[in-house]
């Protein structure tokens, strides 16, 4: 992407308009299911933030979070992160999401969470992986009757709800580009793997829960917009994916890490009280 990349809050009733738009192009949701200006309005001027990304002036994708208390801490809770489709792939995301930590900073707040649908393998690679958040908290069926919202027909809106300490040496690092040891996925147990059938059809195997190694590894699709046709394949993973995050979640593990590749792994590590400060 050739151009000079500006990002700034946004506070005009004109900026927001163009919030509403983008949501349309990126989401192609229904305007019932969409975040309306009157909402940027009043959040932006009582402690919310709407950070948009301009290239070569041009307002090109956004975030917005808003003042939270998740299990009795106050933080920012981020909504929304939309990058218009031809300005995909140059790191505009990443760059809306460091752009928000520098400002829920300023706040002298400690903490943002996020939900996103966790058959998503780039928005998890995004979050769990690039960003440093991890998570421990699984939300089935969260958004309930909203088509909009769902991989297919009859399938729930699972989400998971991600915590991002942005204090943490975790997160530091990431941020200061410092490579971590990267997992070799053949040396860990997978609590969840997918096999080709005999009709060649790619499907999850039968979840393992009975693991209790420190590190586990959950696969899942690499590209479930692959599968739109086949929302029963997208909704057996989904499934399974619950079946292993509820489980583990309650044993103690959490969601640390993701890896891409041409096969994707979630990282499930059991995770201890100082978790945050020995983190590296």
């Amino acid at each position: 992407m050739a151009g000079k990349v500006l990002i700034r809050k946004l506070s005009r009733r004109s900026e927001f308009e163009k919030l509403v738009e983008i949501q349309r192009v990126v989401w192609k949701h229904p305007d019932l299911d969409l975040t309306p200006v009157h909402q940027f309005c009043i959040s932006s001027f009582m402690g919310g933030l709407v950070l948009g990304a301009f290239v070569d002036g041009e307002l090109a994708g956004f975030v917005y979070s808003f003042p939270a208390i998740f299990q009795g801490r106050f933080c920012h809770h981020s909504h929304l992160l939309a990058v218009l489709p031809q300005y995909q792939g140059y790191g505009l995301g990443k760059r809306l999401k460091w752009a928000q930590r520098r400002e829920v900073l300023k706040l002298g707040l400690d903490l943002i969470t996020w939900t996103y649908d966790p058959m998503q393998s780039r928005n998890a690679n995004l979050n769990l992986h690039t960003l440093g958040a991890f998570c421990r908290h699984y939300l089935a069926d969260f958004y309930g009757e909203t088509p909009a919202l769902r991989l297919g027909p009859g399938i729930p809106t699972d989400r998971l709800l991600l915590e991002w300490p942005i204090t943490s040496v975790r997160v530091e690092n990431r941020l200061r580009g410092r490579k971590h040891d990267p997992l070799n996925p053949e040396e860990w147990p997978r609590v969840l793997q997918g096999f080709t059938d005999a009709e060649g059809n790619y499907l999850p195997g039968k979840p393992e829960l009975r693991a209790r190694e420190k590190i586990l590894l959950a696969e899942t699709l690499r590209d479930v917009r692959a599968f739109q046709s086949r929302p029963e394949i997208i909704a057996s993973w989904q499934s399974n994916l619950r079946r292993v995050f509820a489980h583990y979640f309650k044993k103690g593990y959490a969601a640390v890490d993701f890896v891409f590749g041409e096969k994707c792994y979630y990282v499930l590590e059991k995770i201890s009280r100082n978790f945050l400060k020995d983190r590296r």
